[in-house]
């Protein structure tokens, strides 16, 4: 019989198995997905490292950036993914830079 895992176990799992996402086979991520939604964690930004419809990990995708829009093509299935581009870029003023010296 299998022991059922925690939380924080699942988490460190998923997260291992995302560190190496390039080297897995879609099976594996279809057991790591079917884990993280068993345990209710949240993947955010890491859904994007394996395409949508055939849970292959992207290697080269052909990727298009237009319109604030983020196209990935998968090299497998030529699935086509759409997100919407953040620009996350902070100016500091003047006086919040720290000087030196």
């Amino acid at each position: 019989m299998k022991k059922k895992m925690s939380k924080a176990e699942a988490k460190m799992e998923v997260d291992e198995f995302l560190r190496h996402i390039k080297f897995r086979d879609p099976e594996g991520v279809k057991k790591i997905l079917r884990l993280a939604n068993s345990h209710n964690i949240k993947l955010g930004d890491d859904r994007k490292l394996f395409c949508k419809k055939c849970l292959s990990p992207y290697k080269h995708p052909k990727i298009v950036i237009k319109n604030e829009f983020i196209r990935m093509t998968c090299e497998k299935c030529g699935h086509e993914s759409r997100w919407r581009f953040k620009w996350s870029i902070k100016i500091k003023s003047h006086s919040e830079v720290e000087e030196c010296c």
